[in-house]
């Protein structure tokens, strides 16, 4: 009886399977289009791609594809598919190099994986994909309106790379494994020199070298981190290093307006980008209107719900409205 039931159980997940599956009516290309603008008003991000991706199986020379295809991948963005979005906006890329709106893929496209930058204790392999494609947009359009936003994101991309090299370097030191520990601490000093994670590094390093007996070089390097950062809590804890190792000399400078935070050995952000009040420097406009575009833009505050040009953006990484989302409902001419 078991055996005999498991087909009719079979079936049974299939046809629930199938009845979950959403359904698109086939209509005209900018009925559909339309559909996935009306969606994307209402934040029904799902509905509207899936009214994209219809579209686009259906009317694959329409003019409303090239549209379709960019809009399709930001409402995977909204809904914080960023693989999915990713894919639809290599898609587009890869078929509409030219295109008015390239800039804005290429950024989105960046967006795509920034947003999935984590904590500096997990894996940062996200974050240099997030670097190099930042990186790509100003390279490609070093005179649009996301140059400027992209060398932000480039910059807490960095900061957030040093302070993994902090981490590890921290771990290391605290395993006694002090060559390891160095090599970490340099390349915060050669590679994230524009970081605020270079001055820790500076005094990490004179711990490591009185451990290891290499006082000249304590005492060297203590002095950059003099020179360049006296007023930092960093370099005053590497004056009280030094003075109780008897290594202070009459050139040595004394600390100048001293921050009272503690030294902990946890320094440095462990937040993910998207979640850094660094994010706080602003979003990036809306894209301009496809000059192509079969519908009239209006303004990216007529979509949104409240009026206030916010109900798409989400959180303080997301991307203005994209211009073919800013569409009336017409006909195509």
């Amino acid at each position: 009886m078991a055996c005999a039931a498991l087909p009719l159980l079979s079936g049974c997940s299939m046809f629930n399977s199938q009845k979950e599956k959403p359904s698109v009516a086939i209509g005209s290309a900018d009925t559909l289009y339309n559909n996935g603008i009306d969606a994307l008003r209402t934040r029904r991000y799902k509905v509207a791609a899936d009214q994209f991706e219809a579209l686009q199986q259906n009317y694959p020379y329409s003019g409303y594809t090239a549209n379709a295809q960019l809009m399709e991948g930001y409402a995977y963005y909204l809904r914080n598919k960023y693989p999915e979005a990713a894919q639809q906006l290599d898609r587009f890329i890869e078929l509409h190099p030219t295109s008015p709106d390239a800039a804005y893929a290429f950024y989105l496209l960046a967006l795509c994986y920034y947003e999935q930058i984590g904590a500096v204790s997990r894996d940062q392999q996200m974050t240099a994909e997030a670097m190099a494609r930042l990186q790509d947009v100003i390279a490609r359009f070093p005179q649009s309106k996301y140059a400027r936003d992209a060398q932000l994101k480039i910059d807490l991309c960095r900061d957030h790379l040093a302070g993994k090299e902090m981490l590890v370097g921290r771990y290391y030191q605290e395993q006694r494994s002090y060559q390891a520990a160095i090599g970490r601490y340099q390349r915060v000093l050669q590679d994230f020199q524009t970081t605020n994670h270079v001055p820790e590094a500076l005094e990490r390093l004179v711990e490591v070298y009185l451990d290891l007996g290499l006082t000249d070089e304590a005492r060297r390097t203590g002095a950059v981190l003099a020179y360049n950062y006296p007023d930092s809590r960093w370099y005053r804890y590497t004056y009280d290093t030094l003075k109780s190792y008897k290594l202070l000399t009459d050139k040595t400078p004394a600390p100048g307006k001293l921050i009272t935070a503690p030294k902990t050995g946890t320094a440095g952000t462990t937040d993910s980008p998207a979640q850094s009040a660094a994010h706080n420097v602003g979003r990036a406009d809306a894209p301009p209107s496809l000059s192509s575009a079969p519908v009239s833009p209006v303004s990216s505050s007529e979509l949104s719900s409240d009026g206030g040009g916010s109900a798409l953006t989400g959180n303080l990484g997301h991307s203005g409205v994209p211009a073919s989302a800013r569409g009336a409902r017409t006909s195509a001419p």
